[in-house]
């Protein structure tokens, strides 16, 4: 058995090529995903989360352009696809769970139609299996009178639903990952919570990969097997769901985790990260999140960190922990 991983990321850089220069939106980024596995992707907006997404699969706008790295599913290089490659490697063996369900569906075909349609490009079937497919599919998503839904069109749905039906078309061809990009922002917290439940389950039930992509910590503490926080295109820190929320190594991150509500919390203040997120046209010598960091020291205006291995479980890019280390090295030759 290979201990390949399903999902490599290496020395990714994306790019947007606009008027005002190049915006630089995915810089060096490396990570691996294994089969089955769930891997969390944080960040606020901007911090290239979605742009790794569309990177992956290839769905950049034109100014947008892949400059250097691979991106290898099981061994191959999605870069250098054709079109004929890529169009086999989306929806068959890579979704993705757009950010607002409500904008994602076309507003002019039935939800039968839309189904159907993911369903024949990606599969061997024909237009009655497709269809029967098609109602398997909302019916192991939880909606309620399929055939009757079918007929229906995107508003005739609500947000909720609608959100369903776009998980529905992302599994509808077993795909061997499924990329959810911010799959319950417009969604009430009762229907969040149902959503989260529904995917953990489906995940569990067709053994696939995930890749959760969220600005809020707080909805995938349970869900994640590893956690990457990612800034100004980069990560910073990477690490199992308990190493990041209770040993959290970098300051972006315990901004992140500062910011969040908590229970035993109540009646203080959330405290903000201050400052605006990082410029992309001009990025910094040294540490990204320099000009936002309380502790910044001088080494982080100079040169960007390397990562730090914390343990087994945790890697972070912070100088704090070089200093950290030094100190602790210090401490034990003196005694």
């Amino acid at each position: 058995m290979s201990d390949q991983p399903l999902l490599q990321i290496k020395n990714l850089h994306t790019s947007f090529f606009t008027e005002s220069g190049e915006v630089k939106a995915v810089n060096g980024l490396n990570f691996n995903l294994d089969k089955g596995k769930v891997l969390g992707v944080v960040g606020e907006s901007g911090s290239g989360k979605s742009v790794t997404a569309y990177s992956i699969l290839r769905i950049l706008t034109d100014t947008g352009k892949i400059v250097d790295g691979e991106i290898l599913f099981k061994g191959k290089d999605v870069v250098k696809f054709n079109k004929k490659e890529i169009n086999d490697f989306r929806g068959a063996r890579v979704s993705i769970i757009f950010q607002d369900p409500m904008t994602s569906l076309n507003p002019v075909y039935t939800i039968g139609n839309q189904l159907c349609e993911a369903i024949l490009l990606h599969t061997d079937r024909n237009r009655k299996e497709a269809y029967l497919r098609a109602k398997e599919m909302l019916e192991l998503v939880g909606v309620n009178e399929p055939l009757k839904r079918l007929k229906q069109y995107p508003h005739e749905l609500s947000g909720g639903m609608r959100q369903r039906v776009m998980i529905a078309m992302a599994l509808a061809c077993e795909p061997d990952i499924l990329i959810a990009d911010e799959p319950t922002t417009a969604l009430d917290v009762t229907i969040q919570a149902q959503i989260l439940e529904l995917m953990k389950s489906l995940q569990k039930k067709m053994g696939m990969a995930i890749i959760m992509i969220t600005h809020d910590l707080g909805v995938i503490a349970d869900m994640c097997d590893e956690i990457i926080v990612m800034y100004a295109g980069s990560v910073c820190e990477r690490g199992t769901a308990d190493e990041i929320f209770y040993n959290p190594k970098h300051e972006y991150t315990k901004g992140l985790l500062r910011s969040i509500p908590r229970l035993d919390s109540a009646g203080k203040k959330l405290i903000p990260i201050e400052g605006s997120p990082i410029d992309l046209l001009n990025l910094p010598k040294g540490c990204p999140f320099v000009a936002r960091c309380d502790n910044a020291m001088k080494i982080c205006l100079e040169q960007k960190p390397e990562e730090v291995r914390i343990n087994d479980f945790h890697i972070a890019a912070c100088w704090l922990n070089y200093k950290e280390r030094y100190f602790n090295e210090e401490v034990q030759s003196n005694e």
